[in-house]
This record gives C-alpha cells, sequence and structure tokens, in this order.
C-alpha cells in the first residue's frame, strides 16, 4: 500500500465523523477518488459502476464489476471476503442495471435499518439509471444527498499526502519544460501535445509519472480567448501566443500548472495583461494563511484587477488534490467571493488566473499549500509570458 493502514484508518474516522454530523446511518461512494482516498483501489474501471458501502460503524463492502475484482484484491486494503464482484451479465444490459444486483446483494446481507443514506449525487460516475435501481430496489432506505462528503474530508491532507504532491511537482515542472522545448513555429499542436503527455506519464528518473485527470490543454491563437480547449493538427505559427494548462500526477495526486508561451514578440495587449495577472497572483499569494477566508482571497485579486481596468468573473482557483479524469479539482472548495471557506493548515489550491479577452488570452497559475505561517508553491517556474528560448 501507498499509505499506512493508520493513515486509512483516520480517514475512514473523518469520514464517519462528518457522516454522524449529517444524520448518516450509511454512506454509498462511487467517486473513484473517493473510493481510492478510503481504500487505496486504483484502477482504470470506473467507466462500469462500482460502490463503496460505508456503515456508520462495520465493515465496509465494496461492489464492482467481478473481473476488477481482482484489481481490488492487488491495490486496495480491504480484505478479500469484502470485495463481491458482481455478474458479468449486468454489464451494458438495456433493462438491467449492476445496482439492481448490489441492492439485492445489500438487503441480504441485513447490514443496516438505514434511517438516512448517502449518495454522491454529483459524482460524475453516478447515472439517473444507477439512481433509480437502488430506489428501486430498497425503497425503504431513504437516500439522501451526501453533499460532496467524501471529498470535504479529503480537503486537508495528510503529510504523507503533501509529500505525493511535491513528487507532482517536480513531474509538473518536466511537463511544463517540455512544453516550453516543443511549442515552436512550425511544430503541430498534436506532436507537442505527444511530447507533453510523454514527459507526464514517464515522470523523472526520481518520480514516475502517472496518466492525468485532465489531458494538456492548448488553447492557441485567437482560440487562446477560450480556456479548455486542447489540440489540433495545425503547426504553431510565429506571432501566436499559446496557453498550456497541464499537471503533474503521481499516485493518482496531482499539482497542475498554467503558463503562456509567446512565439514572438507579444503585444502590448497581452503583455499588460500578464502583468495584471502576475500582479494579481502576487497580491493573492502575500495574503494566504491560516484564518484567512477565500473570499479575502478573491477581493484581493479583484481590487489588483481593478487596478488595471479589468475584472475576472470566474472563481480564481479550486482545491487540489488525489484525482481521477474527469477532473483535477476536489469540486469543493472555490476561490471566490461566495465561498465561505476559511483556511486550514495543508489545504491545498490551484489559484489560476485566467483572463480570456476578444481573440487573445493569458493564463498564468500556481499550485499551493497553505502552510502553519503562509503558502507553499509546489512548483518554481517562471510565472511571466515564456518564449522558447526563455
Amino acid at each position: 500500500m501507498l499509505f499506512t493502514s493508520s493513515e486509512f484508518a483516520e480517514r475512514l474516522a473523518n469520514v464517519r465523523r462528518r457522516m454522524e454530523a449529517q444524520g448518516l446511518s450509511a454512506l454509498l461512494v462511487t467517486d473513484p477518488a473517493n473510493l481510492n482516498y478510503l481504500t487505496g483501489y486504483n484502477a482504470w474501471s470506473f467507466y462500469t459502476p462500482q460502490v463503496l458501502f460505508v456503515p456508520l460503524a462495520g465493515d465496509m463492502l465494496f461492489f464492482l464489476r467481478a473481473m476488477d475484482a481482482q484489481g481490488a484484491f492487488r491495490t486496495a486494503w480491504l480484505p478479500p471476503e469484502n470485495i463481491i464482484g458482481y455478474p458479468e451479465s449486468f454489464v451494458h444490459r438495456p433493462h438491467l442495471h449492476p445496482f439492481d444486483w448490489v441492492g439485492e446483494a445489500l438487503r441480504e446481507r441485513d447490514l443496516v435499518e438505514p434511517n438516512r443514506v448517502g449518495l454522491e449525487m454529483d459524482s460524475q460516475f453516478f447515472s439517473p439509471k444507477a439512481y433509480r435501481a437502488l430506489q428501486t430496489g430498497l425503497p425503504e432506505w431513504d437516500f439522501v444527498d451526501a453533499v460532496e462528503l467524501v471529498n470535504w474530508v479529503r480537503v486537508i491532507k495528510t503529510d504523507a499526502e503533501i509529500a505525493k504532491m511535491r513528487q507532482a511537482a517536480l513531474v509538473c515542472e518536466l511537463a511544463m519544460t517540455t512544453a516550453v522545448e516543443h511549442v515552436r513555429v512550425g511544430v503541430r499542436q498534436c506532436d507537442a501535445a505527444a511530447a507533453i503527455s510523454q514527459a507526464q506519464i514517464a515522470g523523472t528518473p526520481e518520480v514516475g509519472g502517472d496518466y492525468t485527470a485532465i489531458v494538456p490543454m492548448l488553447p492557441t491563437g485567437e482560440e487562446a480567448d477560450t480556456p479548455h480547449l486542447t489540440w489540433n493538427d495545425q503547426p504553431f505559427e510565429a506571432g501566436q501566443a499559446v496557453i498550456v494548462e497541464l499537471a503533474g500526477a503521481h499516485h493518482r495526486y496531482h499539482v497542475p500548472m498554467a503558463r503562456t508561451i509567446v512565439l514572438g514578440q507579444p503585444s502590448d495587449q497581452l503583455a499588460r495583461l500578464a502583468d495584471a495577472i502576475n500582479d494579481g497572483l502576487s497580491s493573492v499569494l502575500d495574503l494566504v494563511r491560516p484564518g484567512v477566508g477565500t473570499r479575502d482571497l478573491a477581493e484581493a485579486w479583484n481590487m489588483t484587477l481593478a487596478r488595471y481596468g479589468l475584472e475576472k468573473p470566474s472563481r480564481i482557483g479550486y482545491s487540489i488534490g488525489l484525482a481521477y479524469p474527469p477532473d483535477w479539482g476536489e469540486r469543493t472548495v472555490s476561490l471566490r467571493g461566495e465561498d465561505d471557506t476559511v483556511l486550514q493548515e495543508n489545504m491545498t489550491f490551484h489559484l489560476i488566473g485566467g483572463m480570456w479577452m476578444e481573440n487573445f488570452g493569458c493564463e498564468l497559475s500556481e499550485s499551493i499549500r497553505v502552510t502553519a505561517t503562509g503558502v507553499e508553491t509546489f512548483t518554481n517556474f517562471p510565472r511571466r509570458l515564456l518564449t522558447p528560448n526563455s
């Protein structure tokens, strides 16, 4: 196992304390990152339904496709009798769902008399059909939204998790260095993306990489006015600015970074925008410490941008850590004025200054940890407009 048995025990205890506070007698976990967090399970099996039954007391039970149970035996700390494979005949059937079988299996075990059972209603891997199967199979259970219960427990990292993120940061720096080396005039966007992906997976001689929850994103030229674009097969052209957003991953822990590469002389507009973003990020980083509210960080950012005559309606960051596709965010804390979270030590965030204007844009970001007295940036990479020779 990558973590000690005592660490897993403490994670489960923290989840159960939150369950009790929310009045839950049991919790059904489907988010693959949460499955990993509680059991250590790690496989590309989340495209078929799988669920961890977490009672307020007693043994957890992990239900997944029968052929994937072997992977759980290999990677999860659960005893074999608590890993239960459902039959292949329930996979991809129009009028059957694996949770039909799971519901019956839970009923047969007569595990609890549930009053309120939490469901991860916003998990990308919990479908309406899965919900209907559980309601039909267990009509006496009172299903309620767990409201990202496990995700919120994950917000504060242990020292062991921070160590994984520091290793992921080394892979992140390598991947961004590779991006600067390959985003060149005449190089196809897909070839640069391939080089970045190779660096992400190979990692460094000391730290192996992993597949990342999001592929490299490369909005280029006029398309840099839009976030979350990937790549095509066209070559980079002189004068283009290329936004590169990527992450390093190690044992599923992610550290993202965004930088903007300019293939020539930046326009005055772009240079000024980069200065505004950099100043805004600096104002936020100067404020980070335990006890500060996330809305205070957003206010510092907005006040800095206002001096440049700019504003950014979207959030400026979010909680990060353990992740699987399709997102490296934890879907909990957002750094924005409407968020009431107060910073605590070992919270970790992707602080991203993305500004998308008309026909151009710029992104600079830092992944950070809240320390006892301030902030740690996971990476050490120039935070400015980059050129292939910089």
